[in-house]
Parts: structure tokens; sequence; C-alpha cells
């Protein structure tokens, strides 16, 4: 098999599958070890939570990094950037599932641990996610519009980065190593921002 066979191969909706798979395995592993109580079912959450921006951060970076390196990995990755996008979308869903059980299980801790501003931001969160998963399919998005798309896509990326940023930041006070989350945040806001700045930059220069 031929490096190309085997990059075409590990594309698309097999890609999907095979991540998520993994991402299911992994979880039940890692809950199965402390014989799926709630210490376990929170290191689900918390192996979840950074498995999702890991996705979100290959989904969101994928344009800009083609554009301005355009290379092997990064034209591979803009074409799948709608498959790493689903599995962010399976990640987080394996997500809430810990996050049900860990509520069902330990309610007065899951108390303990949430606020509301962690049901209003979280569920906004997952709605989006929601709907932008409901219109990465062809037949969804032609339904909606290519500006509607765009508009949903855009500006619902940018409110989940701001979440994750918010999400983990707020944990760095007591675990200063939770900084190092922030990293790929901040290198995918930086990343957009400069494409964008490139896409303009030809019509700046024609205007002068």
């Amino acid at each position: 098999m031929t490096s190309s066979q085997r990059q075409s191969w590990f594309e698309g909706w097999r890609l999907f599958a095979v991540l998520a798979l993994i991402l299911v395995a992994l979880c039940a592993t890692i809950a199965g070890v402390r014989d799926f109580d709630v210490d376990g079912v929170r290191m689900v959450i918390r192996f979840t939570a950074r498995t999702s921006l890991l996705f979100f951060c290959l989904a969101f970076s994928a344009a800009a990094l083609a554009r301005l390196w355009p290379n092997a990995w990064t034209r591979w990755q803009r074409r799948n950037r709608r498959y790493l996008g689903v599995t962010f979308a399976a990640s987080h869903a394996l997500h809430a599932v810990a996050i049900v059980a860990f509520a069902t299980i330990d309610a007065a801790g899951f108390a303990a641990a949430t606020n509301l501003a962690s049901y209003v931001f979280g569920g906004v969160g997952y709605a989006i996610i929601a709907a932008m998963t409901i219109t990465s399919f062809d037949r969804t998005a032609a339904l909606i519009g290519p500006r509607a798309w765009r508009t949903l896509h855009l500006a619902g990326g940018y409110y989940l980065l701001l979440q994750f940023t918010v999400s983990f930041g707020q944990r760095v006070p007591d675990m200063p190593l939770y900084s190092l989350f922030l990293i790929p945040l901040v290198a995918v806001f930086v990343l957009r921002m400069v494409a964008m700045a490139s896409r303009s930059t030809p019509r700046i220069a024609e205007a002068a």
C-alpha cells in the first residue's frame, strides 16, 4: 500500500469511525479501571475535555493552516475538517454522558462542582455543537444556505473557543499546569487572525 493510498484510507467517515471507536474504548477503559465509580467517571470527564480540545483545535485551525502553510498535512487536515469537527462532537457527547453519570452517582459532589453559569454557558455550548453537527452534512447545510451555514460555524466556533479558554483558564490559579491547555487555543486564534489578514492584504494593496 502506497503512502497516498494510506492517506486516502484514513479520511472521511472512516476517519471519524476509527477515532470515535478509539474514544469510546479509551473512556470505557478509564472508567473500568476504577470499577466505574465516581472517581473513574470524573477521570473520563477530564479526559474527554482534553480530547474535545484537541479535535476542536484541529478542526477550527484547518482552513487557516492550509492557507498559511500549504503542505500534505495541512491539506489533509483541511479536507477532513468536517470529520474532525464531528469527532469533536462525539468526544463532547461522551463528555456529557460522563457528566450525567457523575450527577447520578454523586449528586452532592456534582452540585458542589457546578453552578448556574456552568449550566447556562455549557448548555449554550452544547446547543451550538448540536447545530454545527447537524449542519455538517451536505443536505442540511444546503437547507440553511451558505450564508447561514458560515455564520453558524464561524460564530459557533469562536464561542466554543472562548468557552474552552474560560473553562481551562479558571483552573490555572489552583493548577498552574492547566495554562498549557491555553497554548493551542491562543495559537488557533492567532492563526485565524493572521489568515484573515492575509486574505484582506491583496484588496488593500489593490485599493492603494
